[in-house]
This record gives C-alpha cells, structure tokens and sequence, in this order.
C-alpha cells in the first residue's frame, strides 16, 4: 500500500488517482500520521437491453402499478 503526504497528494493527484484506479490503495499522511485512505470505487455491473426486457415482463405479471414498484422498492 502507497502513502503520500498532504502535499504531494496535491502536487501528483491525477499519478495517485491512476493507481488508485488500477486497483491499489493510497494512505494520505499529515505529519506522518494517516489521515485518509483512497480505495478503488467498485465497479458498477452495467444494465442491458435483455436486463430491461426481462425486468418489463417480470412486472407485467405482477400486475402493480409503477407507483406500487415504487413503494414496494422495485424501481
């Protein structure tokens, strides 16, 4: 695991967000002690057409309402 002070997170931020990106970790330090910690944001799983498809016939055999997705949490 990298670490970078407050200032050099400043001056390299974009170098040190690549890394973060590619799968490391950064701790950012004040006066040698940790103050932060920079994770990778997980990835978001992307929602097809087929997802749609398939989510639009599941709830037409419901038989709800959008406004009753909604309050159940479906939407």
């Amino acid at each position: 695991m990298k670490s970078a002070t407050v200032a050099n997170a400043k001056s390299h931020l974009s170098a040190l967000l690549a890394d973060v990106e590619a799968g490391g970790e950064l701790v950012i330090t004040r006066r040698g002690k940790p103050v932060a910690r920079l994770v990778p944001e997980p990835r978001s799983v992307g929602f097809g057409w087929s997802d749609l498809h398939h989510w639009v016939a599941a709830a037409a055999t419901t038989g709800l309402t959008v406004a009753e997705m909604r309050d159940q949490n479906l939407l």
